[in-house]
């Protein structure tokens, strides 16, 4: 018996010394290998001078996202989104206790810092009442009314994975919220999960559109003929690229995405930087009233304000044709909003911040009385109870985010959106990868994260002494400046003068002060 183990240790020892001496063999190789090729490439200076030892800068590159994101940064500072905010979707999408103790880890006197005014005789709960239903294009044939106060901004079948879009779906129908179908076109994966639909048409018009591209209205009436089809979106641009069409890179088209779509499988789906038939506000207004026309449904717009002087420019033209040619709802998402690829340049550099253009266009409405007329949606980095709430305070009607919901799938921020590898299973199409997400486990979370929102944006209301979301105001809020000392909503957005209440040469003067670029 010790003979037979003395034998077994023995070969083992060999068989491990002559893999050893094997792997070292190969690492010598690959090593003179890799010298060679090397110091005589001409692309990489970095490679040329430093042989092999040049290639650890690109490998401690890849590692750096990741050691900063679990080890380094702290819970406040990573961006687009920190770990604080993640950890609070987290928690909310599972439905577990999100209290925090000794005390707050933000810096309240960072300027910029939204503060709510807490009221010292807060609403009991015996007096709070849930937000009150809003309607949505009452002058159509079909309006559409919904309480629910946050909903699953534009993704794209195709942009994200058949999972991920049933678990949304399955998790909207049980939230109550709409699910807005991005810009990809409308697939039976939407219609299986019974959940309100706002269908998106992007530039390329996918699924609307006839062979040549452009927008057929029978295609158009046969996506607003199921009843799941709510509202119709025309997205002008969205934050992370104003003026660049949609990206879905050739690798995300497989054949049933091309079938959606109408394009051709494995190419690189690329959307116009806007809509070849929209050049100017007229024309945008006669394709939301052909729109409208055709589907009998609420329609609107998305876009990103840059040029403000365009929204005068857009509602006199609405008050020329009457009220009724109104957009019945604007999407408006800032420059902080989110996309799966985009350049650069215009994800870092182009746009106004949604804190800057949201309160822009409500007193822009207010100006021209047309706020009753038409709702406004706020959409662009809104994932937490605290974001919802200022933007209810600030004026808008209802309130869409796309990545906090990706967060409640599961979303760590691996930043590989566009690349086909994200090891979620959310925006890729590997099926490898797609096996991770369950979506009857993810729908649940993408309900609860709803839920909570909602319920923690009660809770502010509350504190603030109103009773419902929907009562919260300016005077709720005060943001922190740079000399440390707060200043009121209200005051750093005052109440506009109805145009009514303007002398007209006054009013010219204005108009002509935007339009150039100086204060009005």
């Amino acid at each position: 018996m010790l003979t037979d183990t003395s034998y077994f240790l023995l070969t083992s020892l060999q068989v491990m010394s002559a893999l050893f001496i094997f792997v070292i063999g190969v690492g010598a190789l690959w090593t003179v290998y890799a010298f060679i090729v090397d110091s005589t490439q001409k692309k990489r200076a970095v490679l040329r001078n430093y042989p092999v030892i040049g290639r650890f800068r690109y490998l401690f590159e890849r590692l750096g996202e990741f050691f900063r994101q679990y080890f380094f940064a702290m819970d406040r500072e990573e961006l687009p989104f920190n770990r604080a905010q993640r950890t609070w979707v987290y928690r909310a999408a599972k439905n577990t206790d999100n209290t925090v103790a000794f005390g707050s880890t933000r810096n309240i006197a960072t300027p910029g810092q939204v503060m709510f005014v807490n009221c010292p005789f807060p609403t009991l709960g015996e007096d709070a009442v849930p937000a009150e239903p809003l309607t949505i294009g009452p002058h159509t044939r079909h309006p559409y009314t919904t309480a629910a106060l946050y909903h699953i901004s534009g993704m794209s079948y195709g942009a994200i994975s058949r999972p991920a879009l049933e678990a949304l779906g399955a998790g909207a129908a049980k939230a109550g919220c709409w699910l807005n179908t991005g810009e990809g076109g409308l697939s039976p994966l939407h219609l299986e999960s019974g959940c309100d639909l706002v269908f998106q048409i992007g530039t390329a018009k996918y699924g609307v559109r006839d062979l040549a591209g452009n927008l057929s209205d029978e295609r158009l009436r046969e996506v607003a003929e199921h009843p799941q089809v709510r509202m119709l979106e025309l997205k002008l641009s969205q934050g992370a690229k104003p003026g660049k069409g949609g990206i879905l890179p050739g690798a995300k088209v497989t054949d049933e995405i091309a079938a959606i779509r109408g394009i051709a499988v494995g190419q690189d789906s690329i959307s116009p930087n806007r809509h070849p038939d929209v050049g100017s506000t007229e024309e945008l207004l006669d394709l939301i009233a052909r729109v409208r026309g055709v589907s009998g449904k609420p329609v609107g717009f998305k876009t990103v304000i840059g040029a403000y002087g365009w929204l005068d420019e857009l509602f006199e033209a609405v008050h020329r044709r009457g009220p009724a040619s109104a957009p019945d709802f604007i999407t408006l998402d800032g420059a902080d909003g989110g996309t799966g690829a985009s350049p650069m340049p215009l994800i870092d550099d182009m746009g106004l911040p949604l804190r800057v253009s949201l309160p822009l266009l409500v007193d822009k409405l207010d100006e021209h009385g047309l706020r009753e007329r038409v709702r406004v949606i706020a959409s662009g980095k809104l994932i937490t109870p605290a974001d919802v709430a200022w933007a209810l305070c600030v004026g808008a009607d209802f309130v869409c985010s796309a990545r906090g919901f990706m967060f409640a799938l599961g979303c760590i921020q691996a930043l590989q959106c566009n690349k086909n590898t994200c090891p979620t299973g959310i925006t890729t199409h590997n099926p490898k990868l797609q096996k991770g997400l369950h979506p009857p486990t993810k729908a649940e979370r993408v309900a609860a994260y709803a839920q909570n929102v909602t319920e923690e944006v009660g809770t502010i209301a509350h504190a603030c002494g109103v009773r419902s979301p929907r009562e919260l105001r300016r005077f709720h809020a005060q943001v922190v400046q740079p000399n440390g000392l707060t200043v009121g909503l209200d005051a750093l957005y005052p109440k506009p003068v109805p145009r009514s209440a303007v002398a007209p040469g006054r009013l010219q003067l204005a108009d002509t002060a935007c339009r150039e670029g100086q204060p009005a």
